[in-house]
């Protein structure tokens, strides 16, 4: 009878092993990020019942007619996970941003988009935003969310000042954002995000931000531009982009629910700050519905409504200082996560840092969990592990019982006796 039990030796150790070479290769398929489609976009942590149109950054270029993006019919179910990550709904019961204008530096913002009317002033073509993302990030900053109020922005009582930095598809221009950085200072904005990165050092530009840092400004720039959607392959190496490389600017860059940078996120040094980049909801310039947007812009501006959330509570704070804070209370990783409500509420000591044994200005605030997704992403982990380790195990045994019978071995106490 012993062929029958190495038959089903043998038939348990395939298929052991083939559910250990499946195990590993399951988990990084859920850990994966969806990548963008044009049609609508799944919701970042992977929930249903937020698949939305995508916002894009830009427009085709070789297109021969500008075809602006159009009006989304759908509308959000629920909060995203960005929102849920900054605390906006208890940091709104603390600040929310009134008396502060941010200038945003993008592809234009519709002064009558849902959830901005009334508060936003734009300059010469600003006010069309053919590409659409300049009103989203606009959302983000200082929307009141419409008919939707957890959809706010960080800081909804502040007043946007709408400036162009790229032309009507969305491709950046150095001049662009030179002028719009200049008429912001101008303006007397209190916080200028630069929602676009520039890939050389512009002599014009760096007196423009200098000038303005000097008149009392926060300048909060994106750290890089997004990766391009379609290339060569090769990878692209580190290098500083413009003006998020000039002194005293804070550079941000986005981060997905678990914390890390996007798959193929341009490489870059100085980054001071990350914050939410990743299916992300706001409105547009066109109709009450929503998209779902991404990238270092949308990072940018969550760190522009913070710096505005701050400048409201702190308004005799210098603008090195607010950096300062927004740095100080970020959340410590790899690159210091932003934490808008620890950024208005903290005391902080006379070097920046949180004072020791200081409360809050409200009521103290425990170190949350990063996200829903950082828990399930550390459960399915330990299951790989566990699960890959029982089935070695089990495999090994098999092996080891296999081999010992075919030649010859028997337990203890089995065998036959000689009188």
């Amino acid at each position: 009878m012993r062929p029958p039990a190495r038959g089903t030796a043998r038939l348990l150790y395939g298929a052991g092993l083939a559910a250990a070479l499946m195990l590993p290769a399951a988990a990084p398929a859920q850990a994966e990020p969806s990548s963008p489609t044009p049609a609508a976009l799944p919701a970042a942590d992977g929930k249903k019942g937020q698949e939305l149109p995508g916002m894009p950054t830009v427009l085709d270029p070789r297109a021969e007619a500008v075809v602006c993006t159009p009006a989304s019919q759908e509308r959000a179910k629920k909060q995203d996970w960005s929102r849920q990550r900054l605390d906006l709904d208890r940091l709104h019961q603390h600040s929310t941003g009134a008396g502060v204008t941010v200038a945003l530096i993008s592809t234009g913002v519709d002064p009558e988009a849902a959830g901005l009317k009334g508060r936003v002033t734009a300059r010469g073509e600003a006010a069309d935003d053919c590409v659409g993302q300049g009103t989203f990030l606009a959302g983000l900053i200082a929307g009141t969310g419409s008919t939707t109020p957890r959809l706010a922005g960080v800081a909804p009582g502040a007043k946007i000042l709408a400036l162009r930095g790229t032309d009507r598809r969305g491709q950046p221009d150095a001049a662009l954002v030179t002028a719009a950085v200049r008429a912001a200072t101008a303006g007397k904005a209190d916080v200028i995000a630069v929602a676009v990165a520039l890939p050389r050092k512009d002599v014009a530009l760096t007196r423009a931000v200098a000038e303005a840092r000097k008149a009392g400004a926060v300048v909060v720039a994106a750290a890089t531009p997004d990766p391009p959607s379609r290339g060569s392959g090769d990878e692209i190496p580190s290098r500083t982009y413009w003006p998020a490389g000039e002194p005293g600017v804070l550079a941000v860059a986005d981060m997905l629910p678990a914390g890390a940078r996007p798959d193929g996120a341009l490489p870059t040094e100085g980054i001071d700050l990350a914050a939410p980049g990743a299916g992300v909801v706001s409105g547009g310039p066109r109709g009450k519905g929503h998209y779902l947007g991404g990238g270092v812009a949308v990072a940018t501006a969550y760190a522009a409504g913070a710096a505005a959330a701050v400048r409201a509570t702190h308004p005799d704070d210098p603008s090195d200082a607010v950096t300062r804070r927004l740095t100080a209370t970020a959340y410590p990783a790899d690159l210091p996560q932003l934490d808008a409500y620890a950024a208005v509420t903290t005391v902080l000591g006379a070097a920046g840092a949180p004072a020791a044994g200081a409360e809050r200005a409200a009521e103290p605030v425990a170190v949350r969990d990063t996200s829903d997704t950082d828990r399930a992403t550390g459960r399915a982990t330990l299951f790989v592990l566990l699960g890959s380790a029982g089935v070695l195990s089990l495999l090994w045994a098999g092996f080891a019982l296999t081999r010992a019978r075919a030649r010859g071995w028997r337990p203890a106490g089995t065998g036959t006796t000689e009188g």
